[in-house]
């Protein structure tokens, strides 16, 4: 097998969204060609309630599909097909997004909110699905405890072991990794897939890297049909996505992303006209 070797490190940038989330968007537009077809990445690390609490109230989404994952913490949510409720530590939230819907995500105080949100993008042919939510609580999502840590499956399989979901459309592989000290670990990958990992806590050796990589980094992974990583001494944490790329042009208008700046234009107006829904009431 070949490792894949760091092709790039990424730290983002801290930024406010939404009615005033202090967050750190770690990828964005200006990464979605190495990326693809991961579109974003925030981060959100604090023990403070006034960086969160404000939320992000009802807006609109077409053409991806959200992977809110909390590791610990409480967000309330509701949307226009009808869904409510809480992500709760260690759950995560799917949400298609496909031909509209509109919703919002309200973070509620806790002692820690700790977690992440990945934009997923959806394919040309896709873009305009059926709406719908997936609600994984942590009691869905497996985890493999191996000699080196625990493997949590969110998506894709490990080993013989499937995910809590397989998804629908890129069908990605997401795991939630956590390492004991010095621990090695390696994991297959398809090479035609796109691999990064985020780091959460600790530090590691990556490949043939001499120096380790810090938490809060994203590291973009280079060609290969096996990731391998050595946890520093503290141990280490991180979540790896990998996924094939979808090789589509990319137009990205805030809260929706097409193909087309036609499509893009035609989404805002559908918004102005009160037309943007295509579909609703529950879908569980």
């Amino acid at each position: 097998m070949s490792t894949r070797e760091i092709h790039r490190i990424v730290t983002g940038a801290h930024q406010v969204d939404g009615a005033g989330v202090k967050l750190v968007r770690v990828l964005g537009p200006a990464q979605t060609r190495e990326f693809d077809p991961f579109l974003m990445l925030d981060a959100f690390d604090s023990r403070n309630p006034a960086d969160y609490i404000k939320g992000f109230p009802w807006h609109p989404h077409r053409g991806i599909e959200t992977v809110t994952y909390l590791i610990d913490g409480d967000i309330e949510h509701g949307d226009s097909l009808g869904n409510q409720g809480h992500i709760l530590a260690g759950g995560c939230q799917w949400m298609t997004a496909g031909s509209g819907i509109i919703h919002q995500e309200m973070p509620q105080a806790t002692p820690h909110m700790l977690g992440l949100q990945l934009w997923l993008n959806l394919p040309r042919k896709d873009k305009l699905t059926h709406p719908q939510y997936r609600d994984l609580t942590a009691a869905r999502i497996p985890k493999v405890q191996e000699k080196t840590g625990t493997v949590g499956i969110i998506s894709g399989a490990y080993g013989q072991t499937q995910g809590a979901t397989q998804g629908d459309y890129v069908k990605p592989l997401i795991l939630d990794v956590t390492l004991k000290p010095k621990a090695d670990w390696r994991c297959p990958v398809d090479p035609s897939f796109t691999l990064f990992i985020y780091i959460i806590e600790g530090a590691g050796l990556l490949g043939d890297e001499a120096s380790p990589v810090d938490r809060h980094c994203a590291v973009l992974l280079g060609e290969g049909d096996e990731f391998a990583v050595g946890a520093g001494p503290e141990g280490m944490r991180f979540v790896l996505f990998a996924g094939r790329p979808l090789l589509e042009p990319i137009a990205w208008g805030g809260p929706i992303v097409m193909n087309t700046q036609e499509e893009l234009d035609q989404a805002f107006a559908e918004i102005d006209a009160g037309t943007f829904i295509r579909e609703s009431g529950a879908n569980k």
